[in-house]
């Protein structure tokens, strides 16, 4: 299978790299970088100097369908919707790793402060957990964002129960969120020992994680961000208020039964830990504990892996028929 990335000089394009690497069913055809145009990948991405000799390229979206059976875009928003319908027109299946067709336009167009240049047109939203059926027949995936996927799965069970009534999400995230290039927020002294949260009632991915949910069933949603002195990593702890006492046995056996068969989601004993994902494809699931009116769920995910270029790679496996796990069944790194 042959594969292009356009945007392949940040953090998710470096991870897409790394992981597609070493497939001996995929061949990377194509990387695109405007500012690197001509460099050789490995030098700007020196984790992969030996394992991939390849050059950025800088050419139309049109050229870069025509070699590819599948188009990864990892380009900042607002410039997907720019690529995505030509490469589409030009043969090629894509995911889309920006946030421009998560949601819907009139959503989209409100939250990102700009108009939507491709409102009609469909995309499948890239959740295996919840659309592997869609995503399987689909051309056109956008992947989801960081802090939806762990929000979302570390409430999914018990909003399908149909018995909460509001979630307060809080998200605990490593710096490679916000991406390669380095600003105030990510500099050393900033970051280290501190813990900053950022858009507290304002955050872009909360609609994201709404819009999922209520497929599911009904409640009201709050998410908080914060960014800790990590790089890599998402810990969200689910406060989910519930209309009716449950037990915690209750309460697990909905996560057990979701989840009995998603290869990528483990129900762990305790509270998860970032380390035990770090590097993997999988969302570990845990803490169940209940109090009252209120069960706190506790996630925990690679950001730049489920979080962003592994869901994608997970996507791509499933549209192309192939096994979901291919490229992706690793441990976590630890310690």
């Amino acid at each position: 299978m042959k594969v292009g990335i356009i945007g392949g000089s940040g953090y998710v394009g470096g991870e897409l790299l790394r992981l597609l690497a070493n497939r001996p069913d995929v061949e990377i055809v194509t990387v695109t970088s405007r500012t690197f145009k001509n460099q050789p990948v490995n030098v700007i991405h020196a984790h992969l100097l030996k394992t991939l000799d390849l050059y950025f390229e800088d050419i139309p979206s049109k050229e870069v369908a025509k070699r590819s059976d599948v188009v990864f875009t990892a380009v900042p928003h607002k410039a997907a919707m720019t690529q995505v319908p030509e490469l589409l027109t030009n043969g090629a299946k894509v995911i889309d790793l920006s946030a421009d067709y998560r949601l819907k336009p009139n959503i989209y167009e409100k939250i990102y402060g700009t108009s939507h240049s491709d409102r009609e047109r469909k995309a499948t939203y890239g959740l295996p957990e919840l659309h592997r059926a869609d995503i399987r027949h689909s051309d056109l995936v956008a992947n989801p964002g960081c802090f939806p996927t762990g929000a979302i799965l570390a409430a999914a069970p018990l909003v399908k129960a149909g018995i909460v009534e509001r979630i307060v999400f809080d998200s605990k995230t490593g710096i490679s969120g916000a991406g390669m290039n380095p600003s105030e927020v990510t500099h050393y002294p900033n970051v280290a020992e501190n813990i900053l949260p950022y858009n507290v009632t304002t955050h872009r991915h909360n609609p994201e994680i709404e819009q999922e949910l209520a497929l599911l069933g009904r409640c009201k949603v709050h998410f908080t961000p914060h960014i800790i002195p990590a790089v890599r990593g998402i810990l969200t702890t689910a406060h989910i208020f519930v209309k009716k006492a449950v037990s915690k046995k209750d309460v697990m056996d909905l996560y057990w039964k979701m989840y009995a068969d998603e290869v990528f989601v483990r129900i762990v004993e305790g509270v998860p830990s970032l380390g035990a994902v770090r590097g993997s494809n999988f969302c570990d699931i845990g803490c169940f504990d209940v109090e009252g009116d209120r069960i706190v769920v506790i996630s925990a995910i690679d950001n730049m892996v489920k979080g962003a270029s592994g869901q994608a790679i997970q996507n791509m496996n499933i549209m192309f028929g192939l096994d979901e796990k291919a490229g992706l069944w690793m441990p976590g790194i630890a310690p």
